[in-house]
């Protein structure tokens, strides 16, 4: 009753084939030939040419970029200056009502 069943496979589900037989080779030497010197590759990709335009460009998209994140993160430091605030202040009227109550005692 506890014991694993385990399922039988009557037929392989992926391929099967034959392992592949390599049969060895034997090495030729050859004279060695004379190698002319290569010259440098011709470049496959035009250079990039900056006209005024894509300059105007580029610089207002970087200064979008920069006013965008500047953005975020002030935002983002000026909620945890407004949360450190609030929780100051819930600390002050805590311990203002604790006080007021042990002087009622």
């Amino acid at each position: 009753m506890f014991r694993p069943k385990v399922p039988t496979m009557p037929q392989p589900t992926g391929l099967v084939t034959p392992p592949a037989v390599v049969e060895p080779t034997a090495v030729i030497q050859h004279a060695q030939a004379t190698i002319a010197p290569m010259s440098a590759p011709a470049p496959t990709r035009p250079t990039v040419q900056l006209t005024p335009g894509a300059v105007v460009a580029l610089v207002g998209g970087g200064t979008a970029v920069v006013l965008v994140v500047g953005a975020v993160l002030v935002s983002m430091l000026l909620a945890v200056a407004i949360t450190g605030a609030s929780v100051a202040v819930c600390a002050l009227v805590i311990r203002s009502l604790i006080t007021s109550e042990a002087k009622r005692r």
